[in-house]
């Protein structure tokens, strides 16, 4: 037993290995060109002059600003949304049914997301092909009407809250489960509370300290993206992880030092939003205790959550309407504005696309599945260790797991692919898979952990008092018990790698093509129709994990009613 106790510790171990070292040599690789060491470029000594070179040109300022305009103001309505929509439905028995809507967004990468939206509120877009010419006079779509790259990167926070609000909804109804909500909703009406108020004065609370981490998380993603902002955000100029992002493609190996100085900026700047978010979380303890204890029963807290989920209804349907968009477009055959549907839909797109489209989609599946399978195993390895020794990770060890998620994937992504150039990996398929691994164990491990946890111990003690090993133990009763929870993460885990532009574009040196590399290309300019067949693949792949995920425990357990 000691031995085998002591094989899982070597897994958790490998782990941590797998995901923090790319962080941390990251973090080093990047830290050391934002000040002019970097010798294979000529980078001989430590110096300020990259940071000069990032603070000369006029517009970085402007750049800082609107990262932290967009970033704050998407997690912030995110937030919103989300707790305004749970705390109206909590109560309700549609909420598991309308909760379950939000998965189709929650699958789907933030690029396709993107790109619909970008069709969808355009000049020439469906919003204004529903009231043209009939309201508006128009014909044509107009010249003078900025509704995509707006300077205030509003286009931009829209896209960003079509994502991160349902992945908090998720967050929330996970933390609803270690929570007595129930229980507290009845004290509150007891007490003559109105349902969102006694929510938002007795459950948010409890709910927030499981919640913080995801919000974390959602601040650092939307405060450093660069795949949304390549296709929604101002491009001169454009937020600051794009402006470093523009100087590591450049073909010019000099402005790799103001791109490295920029990456660090970005990663201070982040470091910075998360400080004063905790500053404002203590705040907002100080005026929700005095809030509570002034007891009244009106309040507008009750409008303002009917608000949010209003907003998050609107949400829902327009990211319906950004797939159902963009599959439009892959079948149209010519349609022109102002017309709200094509004249003739055909396959003409899929048919001229396919010989390209199938490499790309084999490519991404085949590291979806790799990184999704390798990141599920090592977490079923540290689960079993952490069963089988006893203990439950530290809340620091899971601030740790969420290390890859709170850096900006820019402040770290060029010094691991310095990494990778001494390793003689960079431009490899396993390089490409490593980096998607780093973003998938995290999201794998958190969606498997819960459910592994809350598996009643004495099943396994029945077992192994009718003479199973450890191992059988794990293998014939855990497992099969867990089937869908663990099918779950591996959906997550390749909706998670599927989505991957940044860790894709690094590792594999611009070599390597997946589907979310060519859509974001492909936005630029090109065919709407070609456009509109890479991003329902890109939609397609993650939706049918999570299809399959689900129906396979049926198939398997048809007979067994409480495992299917």
């Amino acid at each position: 037993m000691p031995v085998l106790a002591g094989r899982w510790s070597f897994a958790s171990g490998l782990t941590v290995l797998v995901f923090l070292l790319p962080v941390v040599a990251g973090l080093i690789g990047t830290l050391l060109p934002a000040f002019g060491y970097l010798p294979a470029i000529g980078g001989e000594q430590f110096s300020l002059a990259p940071w000069r070179a990032l603070i000369e040109p006029p517009g970085v300022l402007t750049s800082v600003r609107l990262s932290l305009q967009t970033g704050v103001l998407a997690t912030l309505l995110s937030l919103a949304i989300a707790a305004g929509f749970c705390a109206l439905v909590d109560a309700s028995p549609l909420y598991r049914r309308v909760a379950a809507l939000v998965s189709p967004m929650l699958a789907t990468p933030h690029v396709a997301v993107a790109v619909g939206l970008a069709f969808v509120i355009a000049p020439s877009g469906w919003l204004l092909r529903l009231v043209s010419p009939a309201l508006t006079g128009w014909d044509r779509p107009p010249v003078d009407l900025v509704t995509v790259r707006d300077p205030q990167g509003l286009a931009m926070v829209l896209g960003l809250l079509l994502k991160e609000a349902p992945y908090l909804i998720l967050m929330i109804t996970a933390a609803l489960h270690q929570v007595p909500h129930r229980a507290l909703g009845r004290v509150g009406a007891a007490l003559g509370y109105r349902t969102a108020a006694a929510w938002f004065k007795l459950v948010f609370p409890l709910v927030y300290a499981q919640l913080r981490l995801p919000v974390y998380a959602v601040l650092a993603f939307s405060l450093s993206t660069v795949e949304v902002g390549l296709i929604l955000a101002p491009s001169n100029p454009p937020p600051l992880a794009l402006l470093a992002a523009r100087g590591f493609a450049d073909y010019d190996l000099q402005r790799y030092f103001p791109a490295a100085a920029a990456a660090v900026l970005q990663g201070l700047l982040v470091l910075g939003a998360l400080a004063v978010w905790r500053l404002g979380e203590w705040g907002l303890v100080i005026a929700g205790r005095a809030w509570c204890e002034r007891g009244r029963r009106g309040c507008a807290i009750v409008p303002i959550a009917s608000a949010s989920a209003a907003l998050g209804a609107l949400g829902l349907v327009l990211g319906v309407a950004t797939l159902a968009g963009m599959a439009v477009w892959s079948f149209a055959q010519d349609w022109r504005f102002p017309d709200l549907l094509p004249h003739t839909f055909n396959l003409g797109t899929w048919a001229r696309q396919s010989p390209r489209v199938a490499q790309t989609v084999s490519t991404t599946v085949s590291l979806a599945l790799a990184s999704a399978g390798v990141a599920v195993a090592l977490a079923i390895a540290c689960l079993e260790s952490e069963t089988r020794r006893g203990r439950t990770p530290t809340h620091r060890a899971l601030w740790l797991l969420y290390l890859p998620l709170l850096v900006p994937q820019i402040a770290f992504l060029y010094g691991f692919q310095v990494l990778l150039v001494k390793f003689a990996l960079d431009g490899s398929w396993l390089a490409v898979a490593w980096a998607h691994l780093v973003f998938v164990l995290p999201y794998a491990f958190l969606s498997l952990a819960d459910p592994w946890r809350a598996l009643d111990p004495r099943y396994a003690r029945s077992a192994a008092a009718l003479g199973a090993s450890p191992r059988a133990v794990l293998w014939r009763v855990r497992l099969p018990m867990l089937l869908k929870p663990v099918l779950l993460a591996f959906a997550v885990g390749c909706a998670v790698s599927v989505g991957q532009y940044l860790p894709t574009l690094f590792a594999g040196a611009g070599r390597i093509a997946t589907l979310t590399t060519e859509a974001v290309t492909l936005s630029s300019g090109a065919d709407a129709r070609v456009m509109g067949v890479y991003t329902i693949l890109q939609a397609a792949i993650p939706l049918l994990a999570y299809a399959a995920a689900r129906m396979l425990p049926r198939l398997l357990y048809a007979q067994r009613r409480g495992m299917a």
